[in-house]
Protein backbone atom coordinates (compact mmCIF):
# COMPACT_ATOMS: atom_id res chain seq x y z
CA UNK A 1 0.00 0.00 0.00
CA UNK A 2 1.05 3.38 -0.87
CA UNK A 3 0.75 6.36 1.90
CA UNK A 4 -2.47 7.39 1.63
CA UNK A 5 -3.84 3.74 1.15
CA UNK A 6 -2.17 3.23 4.59
CA UNK A 7 -3.50 5.87 6.18
CA UNK A 8 -6.86 5.64 5.13
CA UNK A 9 -6.71 2.01 6.83
CA UNK A 10 -5.40 3.98 10.02
CA UNK A 11 -8.12 6.27 10.60
CA UNK A 12 -10.75 3.27 9.69
CA UNK A 13 -9.44 1.34 12.70
CA UNK A 14 -8.92 4.41 14.85
CA UNK A 15 -12.51 5.51 14.09
CA UNK A 16 -13.53 2.10 14.68
CA UNK A 17 -12.32 1.65 18.38
CA UNK A 18 -13.09 5.42 19.20
CA UNK A 19 -16.92 4.56 18.63
CA UNK A 20 -17.05 0.74 19.97
CA UNK A 21 -20.13 0.14 22.47
CA UNK A 22 -19.24 -0.75 25.78
CA UNK A 23 -21.16 -3.19 27.71
CA UNK A 24 -22.07 -3.82 30.79
CA UNK A 25 -21.20 -7.02 32.93
CA UNK A 26 -23.15 -8.11 35.89
CA UNK A 27 -20.29 -8.80 38.86
CA UNK A 28 -21.36 -9.14 42.41
CA UNK A 29 -24.59 -6.79 42.52
CA UNK A 30 -22.42 -4.00 43.50
CA UNK A 31 -20.71 -2.67 40.59
CA UNK A 32 -20.99 -3.88 37.00
CA UNK A 33 -17.33 -3.89 35.19
CA UNK A 34 -18.09 -3.39 31.23
CA UNK A 35 -16.31 -5.87 28.44
CA UNK A 36 -13.52 -3.42 27.26
CA UNK A 37 -11.18 -0.67 28.28
CA UNK A 38 -12.24 3.12 28.28
CA UNK A 39 -8.98 4.43 27.21
CA UNK A 40 -5.80 2.55 25.56
CA UNK A 41 -2.51 3.70 24.13
CA UNK A 42 -4.56 3.09 20.62
CA UNK A 43 -7.13 5.57 21.79
CA UNK A 44 -3.96 8.61 21.26
CA UNK A 45 -5.15 11.01 17.96
CA UNK A 46 -3.51 9.53 15.26
CA UNK A 47 -1.69 12.91 14.58
CA UNK A 48 0.05 12.50 18.00
CA UNK A 49 1.69 9.70 16.95
CA UNK A 50 2.30 9.73 13.28
CA UNK A 51 4.16 12.81 10.88
CA UNK A 52 0.96 12.99 8.46
CA UNK A 53 3.28 14.56 5.56
CA UNK A 54 4.17 12.00 2.96
CA UNK A 55 7.44 14.06 1.69
CA UNK A 56 8.61 13.48 5.75
CA UNK A 57 7.25 10.49 6.53
CA UNK A 58 6.75 8.62 3.13
CA UNK A 59 6.91 4.77 5.04
CA UNK A 60 4.13 6.06 7.59
CA UNK A 61 5.84 5.48 10.07
CA UNK A 62 5.37 6.08 14.17
CA UNK A 63 7.09 9.17 15.35
CA UNK A 64 6.08 9.74 18.53
CA UNK A 65 4.81 6.28 20.46
CA UNK A 66 2.33 6.01 22.93
CA UNK A 67 2.63 3.57 25.50
CA UNK A 68 -0.16 3.54 27.88
CA UNK A 69 -2.97 5.72 29.56
CA UNK A 70 -4.01 4.80 33.07
CA UNK A 71 -4.77 6.67 36.19
CA UNK A 72 -6.88 9.09 35.29
CA UNK A 73 -8.47 12.15 37.55
CA UNK A 74 -12.23 12.56 36.77
CA UNK A 75 -14.67 15.12 36.81
CA UNK A 76 -18.13 16.00 34.88
CA UNK A 77 -18.08 18.90 33.16
CA UNK A 78 -21.29 20.10 31.91
CA UNK A 79 -22.69 16.82 30.17
CA UNK A 80 -19.77 15.34 29.75
CA UNK A 81 -17.25 13.02 31.63
CA UNK A 82 -13.99 13.96 31.30
CA UNK A 83 -10.99 12.36 32.49
CA UNK A 84 -7.46 13.56 33.19
CA UNK A 85 -5.04 10.84 31.60
CA UNK A 86 -2.10 9.60 32.43
CA UNK A 87 -0.19 9.08 29.26
CA UNK A 88 3.04 7.52 29.16
CA UNK A 89 5.36 8.23 26.01
CA UNK A 90 7.40 5.55 24.53
CA UNK A 91 10.36 7.21 26.15
CA UNK A 92 8.97 6.25 29.65
CA UNK A 93 7.97 10.30 30.34
CA UNK A 94 4.20 10.54 31.41
CA UNK A 95 1.89 13.60 30.73
CA UNK A 96 -1.54 14.76 31.44
CA UNK A 97 -4.31 14.75 28.70
CA UNK A 98 -7.85 15.53 28.94
CA UNK A 99 -10.53 12.97 26.89
CA UNK A 100 -14.01 13.02 27.31
CA UNK A 101 -17.23 10.93 26.30
CA UNK A 102 -20.57 11.72 26.37
CA UNK A 103 -21.94 8.86 28.12
CA UNK A 104 -18.90 8.07 30.86
CA UNK A 105 -18.40 4.17 29.73
CA UNK A 106 -16.92 4.25 26.14
CA UNK A 107 -16.53 7.00 22.78
CA UNK A 108 -13.92 8.45 25.24
CA UNK A 109 -12.07 11.35 22.59
CA UNK A 110 -8.50 12.69 24.04
CA UNK A 111 -8.72 16.25 23.12
CA UNK A 112 -6.40 17.75 20.09
CA UNK A 113 -3.46 18.81 22.84
CA UNK A 114 -1.89 17.43 25.99
CA UNK A 115 -2.29 19.57 28.94
CA UNK A 116 0.57 21.81 29.08
CA UNK A 117 1.44 22.01 32.89
CA UNK A 118 3.85 24.90 33.87
CA UNK A 119 6.87 24.22 36.05
CA UNK A 120 7.63 25.17 39.37
CA UNK A 121 10.93 24.89 41.29
CA UNK A 122 13.19 22.47 39.57
CA UNK A 123 11.96 20.70 36.37
CA UNK A 124 10.05 17.60 37.05
CA UNK A 125 11.23 14.21 35.61
CA UNK A 126 7.68 12.97 35.38
CA UNK A 127 4.65 14.16 36.37
CA UNK A 128 1.53 11.89 36.74
CA UNK A 129 -1.77 10.55 38.69
CA UNK A 130 -3.90 13.55 39.07
CA UNK A 131 -6.66 13.76 41.78
CA UNK A 132 -8.74 16.26 40.24
CA UNK A 133 -11.65 18.27 43.03
CA UNK A 134 -14.05 20.72 42.25
CA UNK A 135 -13.55 23.15 45.52
CA UNK A 136 -16.48 24.82 46.80
CA UNK A 137 -13.94 28.13 46.42
CA UNK A 138 -14.82 27.69 42.63
CA UNK A 139 -11.64 26.14 41.46
CA UNK A 140 -10.67 22.96 40.43
CA UNK A 141 -7.61 21.56 41.57
CA UNK A 142 -5.07 19.25 40.36
CA UNK A 143 -2.52 17.59 42.77
CA UNK A 144 -0.33 14.98 41.37
CA UNK A 145 3.08 13.50 41.95
CA UNK A 146 6.14 15.38 41.10
CA UNK A 147 9.03 12.66 40.22
CA UNK A 148 12.64 14.14 40.29
CA UNK A 149 16.02 12.80 40.46
CA UNK A 150 17.47 12.05 43.98
CA UNK A 151 20.56 14.55 43.91
CA UNK A 152 21.87 13.20 46.95
CA UNK A 153 21.82 9.49 45.71
CA UNK A 154 24.97 9.81 43.65
CA UNK A 155 25.42 7.31 41.01
CA UNK A 156 21.86 5.76 41.65
CA UNK A 157 20.04 6.21 38.26
CA UNK A 158 17.30 4.49 39.91
CA UNK A 159 17.41 7.12 42.85
CA UNK A 160 14.02 9.07 42.95
CA UNK A 161 12.34 12.35 44.97
CA UNK A 162 8.04 12.59 45.38
CA UNK A 163 6.38 15.51 46.23
CA UNK A 164 2.95 16.36 45.27
CA UNK A 165 2.26 19.07 42.47
CA UNK A 166 -0.88 21.14 42.98
CA UNK A 167 -2.53 23.34 40.06
CA UNK A 168 -5.67 24.48 39.54
CA UNK A 169 -8.27 25.55 36.85
CA UNK A 170 -11.50 26.97 35.45
CA UNK A 171 -11.44 25.14 31.76
CA UNK A 172 -8.74 22.48 31.83
CA UNK A 173 -7.14 24.65 29.19
CA UNK A 174 -5.11 27.00 31.42
CA UNK A 175 -3.44 25.77 34.69
CA UNK A 176 -1.75 27.86 37.71
CA UNK A 177 0.67 26.18 39.13
CA UNK A 178 1.05 26.35 43.16
CA UNK A 179 4.10 25.83 44.75
CA UNK A 180 4.31 22.42 45.84
CA UNK A 181 3.07 20.65 48.87
CA UNK A 182 6.18 21.35 51.46
CA UNK A 183 5.77 18.52 53.90
CA UNK A 184 8.22 16.49 55.96
CA UNK A 185 8.22 13.67 54.31
CA UNK A 186 7.74 12.78 50.63
CA UNK A 187 4.12 12.78 49.09
CA UNK A 188 3.17 10.72 46.15
CA UNK A 189 -0.50 10.03 47.14
CA UNK A 190 -2.29 13.78 47.53
CA UNK A 191 -6.08 14.61 46.85
CA UNK A 192 -7.90 17.58 47.76
CA UNK A 193 -11.16 17.46 50.52
CA UNK A 194 -14.07 18.94 48.27
CA UNK A 195 -15.13 21.24 51.19
CA UNK A 196 -13.13 23.73 53.88
CA UNK A 197 -12.54 22.08 56.94
CA UNK A 198 -12.44 24.27 59.96
CA UNK A 199 -12.31 27.65 57.55
CA UNK A 200 -9.13 25.64 56.06
CA UNK A 201 -8.15 23.74 53.23
CA UNK A 202 -7.51 19.62 53.87
CA UNK A 203 -5.88 17.23 52.35
CA UNK A 204 -5.69 13.47 51.89
CA UNK A 205 -1.90 12.60 52.09
CA UNK A 206 0.71 9.69 52.75
CA UNK A 207 3.73 9.61 54.41
CA UNK A 208 6.21 7.83 53.10
CA UNK A 209 9.90 7.39 53.54
CA UNK A 210 11.23 6.87 50.32
CA UNK A 211 10.10 6.75 46.60
CA UNK A 212 8.53 3.89 46.93
CA UNK A 213 8.40 2.72 50.43
CA UNK A 214 6.11 3.82 53.03
CA UNK A 215 8.85 2.79 55.80
CA UNK A 216 7.65 4.51 59.04
CA UNK A 217 4.40 6.13 56.88
CA UNK A 218 1.45 4.47 58.97
CA UNK A 219 -1.40 5.11 56.16
CA UNK A 220 -3.52 7.55 54.80
CA UNK A 221 -3.16 10.57 56.21
CA UNK A 222 -4.59 14.10 57.41
CA UNK A 223 -3.73 17.34 57.28
CA UNK A 224 -5.17 21.27 57.26
CA UNK A 225 -3.46 23.58 55.10
CA UNK A 226 -3.77 27.30 56.11
CA UNK A 227 -2.97 28.51 52.56
CA UNK A 228 -3.69 26.42 49.15
CA UNK A 229 -1.63 28.38 47.75
CA UNK A 230 1.86 28.02 50.17
CA UNK A 231 0.49 25.04 51.24
CA UNK A 232 2.56 23.23 54.03
CA UNK A 233 1.98 20.15 56.15
CA UNK A 234 1.94 21.29 59.52
CA UNK A 235 0.57 18.62 61.42
CA UNK A 236 -0.54 15.07 59.50
CA UNK A 237 -2.70 12.26 61.49
CA UNK A 238 -3.58 8.54 59.99
CA UNK A 239 -6.99 8.06 59.53
CA UNK A 240 -6.72 4.69 57.70
CA UNK A 241 -4.09 2.87 59.03
CA UNK A 242 -2.51 0.31 57.23
CA UNK A 243 -2.34 -3.73 59.01
CA UNK A 244 -0.60 -6.73 59.24
CA UNK A 245 -2.05 -9.45 56.60
CA UNK A 246 -4.34 -7.42 55.05
CA UNK A 247 -4.63 -5.47 51.35
CA UNK A 248 -3.05 -2.58 52.90
CA UNK A 249 -0.20 -4.14 54.61
CA UNK A 250 2.82 -2.23 52.18
CA UNK A 251 0.91 0.84 51.90
CA UNK A 252 -2.89 2.38 50.97
CA UNK A 253 -3.66 5.87 49.40
CA UNK A 254 -6.58 7.88 48.97
CA UNK A 255 -8.30 7.91 45.65
CA UNK A 256 -10.25 10.61 44.25
CA UNK A 257 -11.73 13.01 46.61
CA UNK A 258 -14.53 11.67 48.82
CA UNK A 259 -18.30 11.86 47.64
CA UNK A 260 -20.73 13.19 50.13
CA UNK A 261 -23.88 11.25 51.11
CA UNK A 262 -26.57 12.08 53.76
CA UNK A 263 -24.82 8.90 55.73
CA UNK A 264 -21.12 10.07 55.59
CA UNK A 265 -18.20 10.51 53.26
CA UNK A 266 -17.72 7.87 50.75
CA UNK A 267 -14.26 7.04 50.04
CA UNK A 268 -12.45 4.82 47.53
CA UNK A 269 -8.53 3.97 47.88
CA UNK A 270 -5.75 1.57 46.88
CA UNK A 271 -4.52 -1.34 49.46
CA UNK A 272 -0.74 -2.73 48.23
CA UNK A 273 0.30 -6.07 49.85
CA UNK A 274 3.45 -8.21 48.86
CA UNK A 275 3.06 -11.44 47.12
CA UNK A 276 5.44 -13.92 45.24
CA UNK A 277 4.82 -12.30 42.15
CA UNK A 278 5.36 -8.95 43.45
CA UNK A 279 3.20 -6.06 44.69
CA UNK A 280 -0.67 -6.72 44.26
CA UNK A 281 -2.46 -3.33 44.36
CA UNK A 282 -6.09 -3.55 44.73
CA UNK A 283 -9.24 -1.13 45.44
CA UNK A 284 -11.34 -0.90 48.86
CA UNK A 285 -13.76 1.51 50.35
CA UNK A 286 -14.39 3.28 53.85
CA UNK A 287 -16.37 5.88 55.29
CA UNK A 288 -15.97 8.86 57.18
CA UNK A 289 -18.33 11.05 59.63
CA UNK A 290 -19.76 13.63 58.00
CA UNK A 291 -19.16 16.23 60.97
CA UNK A 292 -15.48 14.65 61.26
CA UNK A 293 -14.27 13.41 57.72
CA UNK A 294 -11.26 12.24 60.27
CA UNK A 295 -13.70 9.86 61.66
CA UNK A 296 -13.99 5.98 60.05
CA UNK A 297 -17.46 4.81 60.54
CA UNK A 298 -17.49 1.72 58.40
CA UNK A 299 -14.53 0.04 56.55
CA UNK A 300 -15.41 -2.96 54.53
CA UNK A 301 -12.80 -6.36 55.02
CA UNK A 302 -11.34 -6.87 52.05
CA UNK A 303 -10.70 -5.13 48.18
CA UNK A 304 -13.87 -3.76 46.50
CA UNK A 305 -11.75 -4.55 42.75
CA UNK A 306 -8.99 -6.57 42.56
CA UNK A 307 -7.77 -7.10 38.77
CA UNK A 308 -9.44 -9.96 36.64
CA UNK A 309 -8.31 -11.83 33.39
CA UNK A 310 -6.77 -9.40 31.17
CA UNK A 311 -6.81 -6.43 33.62
CA UNK A 312 -4.26 -8.99 35.55
CA UNK A 313 -1.82 -8.10 32.03
CA UNK A 314 0.24 -5.23 31.83
CA UNK A 315 3.29 -3.22 32.27
CA UNK A 316 3.37 -3.50 35.57
CA UNK A 317 1.44 -6.66 36.31
CA UNK A 318 -1.07 -7.26 39.06
CA UNK A 319 -2.27 -3.75 40.11
CA UNK A 320 -5.65 -1.64 40.26
CA UNK A 321 -5.40 1.80 40.73
CA UNK A 322 -7.95 4.69 40.73
CA UNK A 323 -7.43 8.39 41.40
CA UNK A 324 -11.11 8.95 39.33
CA UNK A 325 -14.58 8.84 40.11
CA UNK A 326 -17.59 10.62 39.12
CA UNK A 327 -21.31 10.50 41.29
CA UNK A 328 -23.87 11.90 39.08
CA UNK A 329 -27.16 14.04 40.66
CA UNK A 330 -29.25 10.86 40.16
CA UNK A 331 -27.32 8.80 42.08
CA UNK A 332 -25.04 6.59 39.61
CA UNK A 333 -21.49 6.71 40.10
CA UNK A 334 -18.45 6.04 37.33
CA UNK A 335 -15.25 4.29 38.86
CA UNK A 336 -12.73 4.67 36.50
CA UNK A 337 -10.05 2.60 37.15
CA UNK A 338 -6.60 1.43 35.80
CA UNK A 339 -5.16 -2.14 35.52
CA UNK A 340 -1.49 -3.21 35.41
CA UNK A 341 -0.42 0.49 34.38
CA UNK A 342 -1.44 0.02 31.11
CA UNK A 343 -5.07 0.76 30.25
CA UNK A 344 -8.60 2.61 31.90
CA UNK A 345 -11.51 0.45 32.66
CA UNK A 346 -14.88 1.87 34.10
CA UNK A 347 -16.92 0.57 36.65
CA UNK A 348 -20.71 1.41 37.79
CA UNK A 349 -22.87 1.49 40.67
CA UNK A 350 -25.09 3.95 42.44
CA UNK A 351 -24.44 5.77 46.03
CA UNK A 352 -27.29 3.76 47.18
CA UNK A 353 -25.11 0.83 46.75
CA UNK A 354 -21.71 1.39 47.81
CA UNK A 355 -22.60 2.87 51.06
CA UNK A 356 -24.81 -0.43 51.68
CA UNK A 357 -21.84 -2.38 51.06
CA UNK A 358 -19.71 -0.16 53.20
CA UNK A 359 -22.33 -0.42 55.90
CA UNK A 360 -23.10 -3.43 55.98
CA UNK A 361 -20.37 -5.57 55.10
CA UNK A 362 -18.24 -6.50 58.10
CA UNK A 363 -15.35 -5.17 58.92
CA UNK A 364 -11.56 -7.39 59.23
CA UNK A 365 -11.02 -8.66 62.06
CA UNK A 366 -7.47 -9.29 61.34
CA UNK A 367 -7.33 -13.26 62.18
CA UNK A 368 -8.29 -16.22 60.50
CA UNK A 369 -10.86 -17.06 63.16
CA UNK A 370 -12.64 -14.24 62.96
CA UNK A 371 -13.07 -14.68 59.40
CA UNK A 372 -14.29 -17.60 59.66
CA UNK A 373 -16.92 -16.53 62.68
CA UNK A 374 -18.13 -13.74 60.31
CA UNK A 375 -18.78 -16.76 57.62
CA UNK A 376 -20.54 -18.66 60.19
CA UNK A 377 -22.56 -16.11 61.62
CA UNK A 378 -24.01 -15.56 57.55
CA UNK A 379 -24.57 -19.20 56.65
CA UNK A 380 -26.58 -19.29 60.31
CA UNK A 381 -28.63 -16.28 58.51
CA UNK A 382 -29.17 -18.05 55.36
CA UNK A 383 -29.75 -21.64 56.19
CA UNK A 384 -32.00 -20.44 59.57
CA UNK A 385 -30.20 -21.63 62.31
Amino acid sequence: MDFQEKLKVLRKDHEALLRKRNAAIYVNGVYERYENPVLTAAHAPLFWRYDLDPETNPFLEERFGIHAAFNSGAIKWGDKYLLCVRVEGADRKSFFAMAESPNGVDNFRFWDRPVTMPEWGEPATNVYDMRLTAHEDGWIYGIFCVERKDHDAEGDLSAATAAAGIARTKDFLTWERLPDLKSASQQRNVCLHPEFVDGKYALYTRPQDGFIDAGSGGGIGWALIDDITAAVVKDEKIINARHYHTITEVKNGEGPAPIKTPQGWLHLAHGVRGCASGLRYVLYLYMTALDDPTRVIAAPAGFFIAPEGEEYIGDVMNVTFSNGWIADPDGRVFIYYASSDTRMHVATSSVERLVDYCLHTEPDGFATADSVRRLNRLIDKNLGR
